[in-house]
């Protein structure tokens, strides 16, 4: 009976790292091919029916769709009134409201 040198198991152990690893590099291109080609089969469906933003929060309109709120949305209540939804706090205005906050507060 013969004894194997423990390099023998680790020459052994890091070809079959190797290889899984390979197994996985090849699988991820796999994956993004698919994922590329639905993804762009759901940009055409979106643009033949015309869908709007996706819905990230369902309390408020002004988080249901950010791209389509105005200035005054969220103090429709009044004009100094507190965020009193929890996703107003998680997500930032849309850039178009910053950029046109910002011309209003330099203009004089």
């Amino acid at each position: 009976m013969t004894t194997r040198r423990l390099s023998t198991y680790f020459i052994r152990l890091m070809a079959a790292a190797i290889t899984l690893l390979g197994m996985t590099a090849v699988h991820a291109e796999y994956r993004g091919r698919v994922l590329r080609h639905e993804t762009e089969l759901r940009s055409r469906m979106v643009d033949e029916l015309g869908l709007s933003d996706l819905c990230l929060f369902t309390e408020a309109r002004y988080t249901r769709h950010p791209s389509v709120t105005d200035l005054f949305t969220p103090f429709q209540d009044h004009p100094f009134s507190q965020e009193h939804f929890p996703s107003g706090s998680l997500m930032a205005p849309p850039e178009h409201i910053i950029r046109l906050a910002g011309e209003r507060q330099a203009a004089p």
